[in-house]
């Protein structure tokens, strides 16, 4: 079985879950390839829930405990 390579980035795990899930649904993928899919794809879920935990966390350090709002809109 091959070893989980962590990604180097948050996007870069999307990018891979995307296209692992694509090869999954689109193909006649064997067994063996479809599990070995589905370990990597389950690994990089993990990698991804732990980067948005991780940021989750530093933003309410940043923000004195408390969670706000994004406001992603320019004020003028």
């Amino acid at each position: 079985m091959k070893k989980f390579t962590q990604p180097k980035s948050f996007e870069d795990a999307l990018k891979r879950l995307e296209t692992l899930t694509q090869a999954m649904q689109s193909s006649e993928m064997p067994l063996e390839d479809a599990l070995a899919a589905y370990q990597e794809g389950n690994e990089l879920v993990k990698y991804c829930q732990a980067k948005l935990a991780e940021v989750e966390q530093k933003l309410q350090v940043l923000d004195a405990g408390e969670l706000k709002e994004l406001d992603l809109e320019q004020s003028e």
